[in-house]
């Protein structure tokens, strides 16, 4: 069935007059309509081998739901809820962290703070102690024999004292034991305040007046060496030996003495010499005695192991600070001056580029051999009458126990 709509319009022949009405012509519509075939209204369907199988529910449980399980069993009345706490967010700022308390040590000096003391000054001056968590005290002693006497009877921590004086106080029964090593050389010697000489030239020392600071100076390095250069073995009889303590430098100056045991060599020459003293210094590793550690830090023995942490991060911080005065020996000195500007002086400045070379690099390190020939030594010359175990003389506290 189909229609069509086709408009025509018949135009007359003459002029239409404005009164006329003019009159619509008929109009006559085509229109197709087009039904599709049957296969249309089966183009949705699906074979019953592809419909989607129905999904089976389980049979409801009369219990009550999961958001049910948390809901008040009776509602809470406005009464209730004007009663109930309501409960609050306080903000506080959080507690500082407060950093552990500091371990204090003190270390008794061997005599007035100088440049062979020099990593325990910089240590202390650049934090490296502090970074340990060490509060460090360095204390000068008022005599050079008291510093061992206080550590034997627990009354400093640690003391500073050279491997000669711990051979004869160990040998004393003293519980004395080096924990690290800070000069590694020998420098003791004999200074000579304008040596007398024989006719062939030879040092004249018989009845010579001859001064010593300390028991080790007297009782191993000024003996020894008396008899290495008189060839007698009591050869410190034939002087007249006296116990100068701090004053080396005016018994010397002023004559009272011919000549000092002294343990620091690259000071008290130059300063003689600028007060127009001259002198002669005499080491005592060319003259027969081994060679020993220049100066070394003792711990009691009895008490060690309370501070054996705080001893070993102590150590560390000493090997920490010689590296850092090699890499940087100008600017350690400058910060020893700034530190301690007692030490800035003409002879000390002059004595730290022969000090720090000096110094040990491994301070926790023991020269087992070194001790033991020591040791030896001592008991030939008949100074010591047994010898001592090295494990009572020195330890390495870096070193792993088995």
């Amino acid at each position: 069935m189909s229609f069509s709509l086709t408009p025509a319009l018949a135009l007359a022949d003459s002029p239409l007059e404005s009164s006329d009405a003019l009159v619509a012509p008929p109009l006559i519509l085509k229109t197709e309509v087009v039904v599709p075939p049957a296969a249309f209204y089966r183009a949705e369907a699906l074979a019953q081998s592809e419909l989607t199988p129905l999904v089976q529910l389980p049979p409801q449980v009369p219990e009550p739901s999961f958001i049910e399980l948390f809901l008040p069993e009776e509602p809470t009345s406005v009464a209730d809820m004007e009663e109930a706490e309501i409960p609050s967010v306080a903000s506080t700022p959080a507690e500082p962290i407060v950093p552990p308390p500091l371990i204090r040590l003190e270390i008794t000096l061997d005599w007035y703070l100088n440049p062979q003391h020099a990593a325990l000054l910089v240590a202390r001056e650049k934090g490296m102690f502090a970074r340990r968590g060490l509060d460090v005290t360095l204390v000068s002693p008022a005599d050079p024999n008291v510093p061992a006497k206080l550590l034997a009877a627990g009354r400093t921590d640690l003391a500073l004292g050279r491997q000669p004086q711990l051979h004869l106080l160990a040998s004393k029964g003293l519980p004395l034991i080096r924990v690290a090593t800070l000069v590694g050389t020998p420098m003791a010697g004999l200074l000579l305040r304008d040596p007398p000489a024989t006719d062939n030239g030879e040092l004249g020392l018989d009845g010579a007046h001859l001064g010593y600071t300390d028991l080790d100076g007297r009782d191993i390095l000024l003996s020894r060496l008396l008899a290495n250069l008189l060839t007698l073995e009591k050869g410190i009889e034939l002087v007249d030996a006296r116990d100068v303590h701090y004053t080396a430098r005016d018994s010397l100056r002023e004559g009272i003495v011919d000549g000092v045991m002294i343990n620091h060599r690259f000071l008290l020459p130059r300063q003689l010499v600028d007060e127009g003293v001259s002198s002669r210094f005499l080491s005592v590793e060319e003259h027969g005695i081994p060679s020993h550690d220049g100066l070394i830090l003792m711990a009691n023995r009895d008490k060690l192991n309370g501070k054996r942490e705080a001893i070993r991060a102590l150590v560390a911080a000493i090997e920490e600070a010689t590296l850092w005065i090699f890499n940087h020996p100008e600017r350690a000195w400058e910060l020893l001056a700034a530190s301690e500007p007692a030490l800035d002086d003409p002879a000390t400045r002059e004595a730290w580029s022969h000090i720090f070379p000096r110094l040990s690099l491994q301070p926790a390190a023991v020269d087992h051999g070194r001790y033991h020939r020591f040791e030896q030594y001592l008991l030939d010359a008949g100074v010591v009458e047994t010898t001592t175990p090295l494990e009572r003389l020195a330890i390495d506290l870096g070193a792993l126990t088995p």
